[in-house]
């Protein structure tokens, strides 16, 4: 098992959920599994960019990360591939729904054993990062 897919409905618009993706002060806030912060070194949004940050766990740990932005359609997919070391692919959909958008996000490891070490971490830390993105996009102006 390399692949992990889950999927969430935001009740907002594409639009409003590729907005949080955008600006890089609210994909710092949002992005990660509960508790952790982000600080980014560089977040070129644009297909090809690079993404270079340090990922702060809530004991105090450090997790430097490095990843390019493979592909963006704005207000529709987003396609990062993480290429420091665990190697994965993460490709964000989102399509407009009756509600609002339905998130898609499926995460496909390289090495498949080690997927299949960190399943118990993974599974709950994408849906605790959708947690973070819906509140994200939910946030009133200026709070």
């Amino acid at each position: 098992m390399t692949t992990f897919a889950t999927s969430r409905e935001i009740p907002a618009s594409p639009e409003q959920v590729f907005a949080a993706f955008t600006d890089p002060v609210r994909l710092a806030r949002w992005w990660g599994p509960a508790g952790f912060t982000n600080t980014f070194t560089l977040c070129e949004f644009k297909p090809g960019g690079r993404w270079v940050y340090t990922m702060h766990a809530p004991n105090g740990g450090k997790h430097p990360n490095e990843s390019v932005f493979a592909e963006i359609v704005p207000a529709s997919r987003v396609v990062v591939q993480h290429i420091s070391s665990p190697r994965y692919r993460l490709t964000i959909g989102l399509v407009a729904s009756a509600t609002g958008t339905t998130v898609s996000w499926e995460q496909v490891f390289e090495d498949s054993a080690f997927a299949e070490r960190v399943r118990h971490i993974v599974v709950p830390a994408n849906e605790q990062n959708l947690d973070r993105l819906t509140a994200e996009v939910l946030r009133p102006p200026g709070a």
